[in-house]
């Protein structure tokens, strides 16, 4: 498997600029996060979809332009190559996650590694902005950056 680089930043101990957070947000934030992965590895685009605001803005490693909301998402969805066309993907994999909360925003920054059957893992260097869902207090993904290393 494939490791990323040392760890460059971590939380400042004064809660200034890094703030963390509150263990249930943290840990809240990270379920939005593995839980879109899972609905991705799944085929499940309704369980994706139910991580994601529906104005959300990605950064997709694939595609140049920037995707703004859910019809231009679904638009290169369909677009994507089937597992017949390209490298299948066997696994996907978030780790090294550091999160912060700021109040009903935070920021999530991880690595995602991508296996595939018949070809070397990939990495990816992501970052998840989250606004808190008012009035429910739900977690949605408000914009995705994704970076191949």
């Amino acid at each position: 498997m494939p490791a990323p680089p040392p760890r460059s930043a971590r939380p400042a101990a004064d809660r200034g600029a890094r703030p963390g957070g509150v263990p249930a947000d943290l840990a809240d934030v990270w379920t939005v996060i593995t839980g879109m992965y899972e609905g991705y590895t799944a085929g499940d685009r309704d369980r994706i979809d139910a991580f994601l605001d529906p104005e959300a803005t990605i950064w997709d490693s694939a595609t140049p332009e920037l995707i703004c909301g859910r019809a231009e998402l679904n638009r290169v969805r369909d677009a994507r190559p089937t597992s017949d066309d390209g490298p299948a993907e066997t696994g996907l994999t978030a780790y090294g996650q550091v999160v912060d909360v700021f109040g009903d925003l935070a920021v999530a920054r991880y690595w995602l590694r991508v296996d595939f059957r018949a070809a070397p893992s990939e990495l990816a260097r992501n970052t998840a902005v989250l606004r808190r869902a008012q009035p429910e207090g739900h977690w949605l993904v408000v914009h995705l950056h994704e970076d191949i290393q």
